[in-house]
């Protein structure tokens, strides 16, 4: 029996904790049955950020739901269930978010960052359902990813794997040239004006794309050596101009002391709507499938 066959008829609450908004999805099988949302207020009292999310949830939940998994893009103890430190946030140092929801709706809670729900969600509903070794990829602000291995999320002791953005690269980190703030530091211009400009074949545009793709290249080429994964998915704001970069990308990553290893390498975009939700679902998922 597959991972599908194991969750089919389950229903699960995934809540997204973005930096500007909050919504929670009721998901069944492969469908996010309804949602809410709701802004982030702008308060110095954690608990009232806590308030938003426990109404959310209660306004898509219903008897049947198995459990509740969240993905905010902060550092968290996945063990106990701990976010701290949420940039945009600036209230939530260190939230017990797990219990106090556990507390509120006697269910198993799940709690993780973005990026590991991104690769999480990818395994139970994207294109991760073929592989049960993966890196989910999100390339858009930022350079972050989650890591499947043996079919479910790679377990770690301080929410540190994945983060390949943080490793030291030229002058600074691989976050700074392969993501979207390349184009914001180098040319002045978000990574959606260059790729317009592209697409109108732009040279200045085009020379920015051929530059990016070399240091994408260079960050893939690391997570290669990293974890080996039989693919790599992508998603982000980025990753949406893929078509702009991938020739010269593969060129770069073909430079790699394993030959095999480039060979099998499958790169994919991630086609998953509702991928945020869907994500954090997931987490439930990865506990107990």
């Amino acid at each position: 029996m597959n991972i599908n066959d194991k969750r089919k008829g389950q229903t699960v609450i995934g809540v997204d904790m973005g930096g500007t908004k909050i919504r929670t999805g009721k998901v069944k099988d492969d469908t996010v049955e309804s949602t809410a949302s709701d802004f982030v207020p702008k308060t110095d009292n954690a608990s009232e950020v806590i308030d938003v999310i426990i109404k959310l949830i209660h306004e898509v939940a219903d008897k049947n739901v198995a459990g509740i998994g969240i993905g905010v893009p902060s550092v968290v103890d996945s063990e106990k269930g701990v976010v701290y430190d949420v940039q945009n946030v600036p209230s939530w140092k260190e939230v017990y978010l797990g219990d106090i929801l556990e507390k509120e709706f006697k269910l198993p809670v799940y709690v993780n960052n973005d990026a590991n729900c991104f690769a999480t969600g990818e395994r139970f509903f994207g294109k991760g359902r073929e592989y049960d070794d993966f890196v989910g990829l999100i390339c858009g602000t930022g350079l972050g990813a989650g890591i499947i291995k043996g079919g479910h999320l790679m377990p770690d002791s301080n929410c540190g794997s994945g983060e390949f953005g943080e490793i030291v690269y030229l002058d600074g980190i691989f976050e700074q040239y392969a993501s979207g703030q390349f184009f914001q530091n180098v040319y002045g211009e978000s990574g959606d004006s260059m790729a317009q400009k592209a697409r109108g074949n732009d040279p200045v545009a085009n020379k920015a794309f051929g530059e990016f793709a070399v240091h994408l290249g260079k960050a893939i080429k690391t997570i290669m050596l990293a974890v080996d994964p039989a693919a790599i998915i992508m998603g982000g704001g980025v990753a949406e101009s893929f078509d702009l970069y991938s020739d010269a990308m593969w060129t770069e990553i073909k430079d790699f002391p394993y030959a095999r290893s480039v060979e099998n390498l499958k790169i994919h975009i991630t086609e998953t709507q509702e991928i945020a939700l869907l994500g954090a679902a997931a987490l439930y998922y990865n506990a107990t499938v």
